[in-house]
């Protein structure tokens, strides 16, 4: 049964934008509720101990690591985000296209906050307010999820080999494959064709 044919390269680009555009708004969205209702600093419990609002501004990386040097995070999602768009150009895999436009929204997500919110242009604080203290003890927004799911699913894509152009590593063996018995075949041929012709027995006299 043949595969589903690649997407255009057109197509790929415009799943990617439309994911990533949804995504920033969702985490936009959840992050001016939280602004807009939570106290600062304070628990506010959901379910338990499994899942609690905290919400928090976060200078730096997870644990709030690098407070000091936010511009580096600002240029690092800078840098992550200009790679991504620039693969999507190539891109014809769809499964690709939606791991990429999920990744992408997620970094612009934080990477908006970085660049709009106080207290600066390249140095905002990252809007934080999901906490599942049974898990880890790390604060973490909408973005961060798709981030971290979008770099797992990377991940998966390139253990399965598949690339971007909708093709697999392992299609690239099985013409090998025919043609090494296309020439056994051949070659077994060849030898029956070249074997002697046993001569008939001469006629008695």
């Amino acid at each position: 049964m043949p595969g589903r044919r690649p997407l255009s390269r057109s197509a790929a680009g415009i799943i990617v934008a439309i994911l990533a555009a949804l995504v920033l708004a969702a985490d936009q969205f959840v992050k001016h509720l939280t602004i807009e209702n939570l106290p600062l600093h304070e628990v506010v419990p959901v379910l338990g101990e499994f899942l609690q609002l905290y919400y928090i501004r976060n200078s730096g990386a997870a644990f709030s690591l690098g407070s000091e040097v936010t511009w580096i995070f600002t240029i690092a999602l800078t840098v992550v985000a200009g790679i991504i768009i620039w693969k999507s150009f190539g891109l014809r895999s769809r499964l690709w296209a939606v791991v990429l436009g999920l990744l992408l929204g997620g970094v612009l997500g934080n990477l908006t906050d970085r660049l709009l919110r106080e207290p600066g242009f390249a140095v905002g604080h990252v809007v934080d307010m999901i906490s599942m203290p049974w898990m880890m003890p790390a604060i973490f927004n909408v973005a961060d999820i798709f981030i971290v799911c979008g770099m797992i699913a990377v991940a998966l894509l390139v253990v399965l080999g598949l690339r971007f152009d909708g093709t697999r590593e392992k299609d690239d063996v099985a013409p090998d494959a025919d043609a090494d018995a296309t020439d056994s075949d051949v070659g077994a041929d060849a030898a029956k064709t070249s074997a002697p012709i046993d001569a008939e027995p001469e006629q008695a006299n």
